[in-house]
This record gives C-alpha cells, structure tokens and sequence, in this order.
C-alpha cells in the first residue's frame, strides 16, 4: 500500500488528473490523486490527497513539491493525516 500526501492551496480549477500530472512529471509513481469537493455545490475545497508508491517517494514529494507552483498556485504538501472521527449530532 502506497503513502498519502495532502496538498494545500489547490487552484479551484485544479483537477483529480491535473494533480496526479504535476506529480507524475517530477518522477512520481502515483498510484492515486483525488481533490476535495464540496458535497452540495461540486466545487473544490482547494485541497487533495496524493497516494505515491512508498515513505520515501512520500518524504521525497513533500521536498521537492512544496511551495511549487501547480496550476498557478503556490501549494502546501505535507504529510496525510489520519482522519479523526468527528461526530456530527446535537440530539440527546
């Protein structure tokens, strides 16, 4: 299983391919790019997750990518984190 990469400051045109592209043309082994989308309007959140091939190519993406321009916009890589459990609700 591959390692996941979050990434920041996505232009709102960025798309699921145009993010695995910026990726793959550094030498990256993507085995999957998806961006965040807002549920009701279908609209980015300006951020994706990246899955590469391994740690190091990880640690490696984060180097040489952050702070790189992708579609424009100066994006923020970083390590993924793992997704708390939030419980929506208010009831009794």
């Amino acid at each position: 299983m591959g390692s996941k990469v979050f990434v920041g400051n996505l232009n709102f045109a960025t798309t699921d391919e145009s993010l695995r592209s910026a990726f793959e043309s550094e030498g990256f082994n993507v085995e999957d790019a998806v961006v965040i989308s807002d549920r009701e309007t279908g609209r980015s959140r300006g951020f994706g997750f990246v899955t590469v091939g391994s740690d190091d190519e990880a640690t490696q993406a984060i180097e040489k990518l952050n702070g790189k321009s992708i579609d424009g916009r100066e994006v923020r890589v970083d390590s993924a984190k793992e997704r708390q459990d939030r419980r929506r609700g208010g009831g009794w």
